[in-house]
């Protein structure tokens, strides 16, 4: 009797998941769910994780008002880069990229110009052959405004929601919109629970990002990305200056405005932040602007902390890269947080690479 009430505890572990960890990916509104309050609260990550520790202490201190490091809430800011950070970038891209390829060469319910379906199979060669250029980001850029071109702000967000069910390329059990590293969410979560303002600066279209990040703690308006004119459907070349919105117009998306990358990352945070962050994450030399922006001359105590994607056997990690971002983190001091070593799961225990 003993031994058959022990087998269906087991049984019943393995189904729900050992310790409160999925063994599915985490739906949407799973992730949504997540809360961290108290360092003890952290589910995915390594015991032992170094990272997490360095996270923990640097929050305790600048939330106690004893501290000679206290940071006053209306100037705890962090910034989170997205893919490659919060988000899977690797299968096989970044997904608002992945959108744009569907929709100008895949969509049955779309025809694209040849312009388009050109830079279209540009991105999707470059995708596949890992050869990202800033080159063929601009063809991404110019041709991702002319596909979605005249989508209103719930037309795109549908598109985006469906596009969000489609199922993560190379992994089994994953969906895009599922595809968040769950122990960063966790961090997200711990840092809103402290009156940190969460701000998320990222290459992905604005718009693209709002949907897909909707079910995180953080408002709208603290989403940068790259931009895209809004434009009146009847305004044809006028200039806005020179435009007033009329009862029969409708606002939808237009040309492209900026990538969201590098410097103009800064020039965005400056922008419409206003302010440094105190806390910085990011995962790529595209993300060092950001990061010494929020370091650099700051008055407050300030934090850097560096995403490796480092895992081979639960991500598509590549050693050799990983190292170089290591010694770039090592460099200028950034705390690097490996996903091999410090994840207990990135997505869910049952989230496996298909290939």
């Amino acid at each position: 009797m003993k031994k058959k009430l022990l087998a269906a505890l087991t049984a019943g572990l393995i189904a729900f998941g050992s310790f409160g960890i999925s063994t599915e990916a985490a739906t949407r509104d799973e992730i949504a769910a997540i809360q961290v309050k108290r360092p003890s609260d952290f589910k995915y990550w390594a015991k032992n994780s170094v990272a997490k520790q360095k996270l923990v202490e640097f929050v305790r201190d600048v939330t106690n008002p004893k501290s000679k490091n206290f940071i006053p809430v209306e100037d705890r800011i962090a910034a989170f880069d997205v893919d490659g950070t919060i988000a899977c970038e690797t299968a096989p891209f970044c997904f608002d990229f992945m959108m744009f390829v569907h929709r100008a060469l895949d969509d049955p319910n779309y025809i694209a110009s040849a312009q388009d379906r050109e830079n279209a199979e540009a991105v999707r060669d470059a995708i596949y052959n890992h050869n990202m250029t800033n080159d063929v980001r601009r063809k991404h850029c110019a041709s991702n405004a002319s596909v979605f071109s005249g989508m209103t702000f719930a037309e795109f967000a549908d598109y985006t929601r469906n596009f969000l069910k489609t199922p993560v390329e190379g992994f089994d059990n994953l969906k895009v919109g599922e595809a968040f590293y769950l122990p960063m969410i966790e961090v997200i979560s711990y840092l809103h629970a402290n009156d940190f303002k969460i701000f998320l600066i990222s290459g992905a279209d604005r718009d693209y990002l709002r949907v897909s990040a909707e079910i995180l703690p953080v408002d709208s308006d603290n989403m940068i990305g790259t931009d895209y004119k809004y434009v009146a459907t009847n305004q044809g070349d006028k200039d806005g200056m020179d435009y007033t919105l009329t009862a029969d117009d409708k606002v939808v998306r237009g040309e492209f405005v900026s990538k969201d990358i590098n410097m103009n990352k800064v020039s965005n945070m400056a922008r419409e932040i206003g302010k440094q962050p105190v806390l910085a994450f990011g995962n790529s030399g595209g993300d060092s602007s950001m990061i010494n922006f929020s370091l650099r001359g700051n008055k407050y105590r300030s934090l850097a902390f560096f995403v490796l994607c480092d895992d081979t056997e639960r991500e598509f990690g590549n050693t050799a890269k990983a190292d170089k971002a290591k010694a770039l983190a090592d460099k200028n001091g950034w705390i690097t947080i490996s996903m091999r070593d410090d994840f207990k799961t990135i997505y869910g225990d049952n989230v496996k690479r298909s290939e």
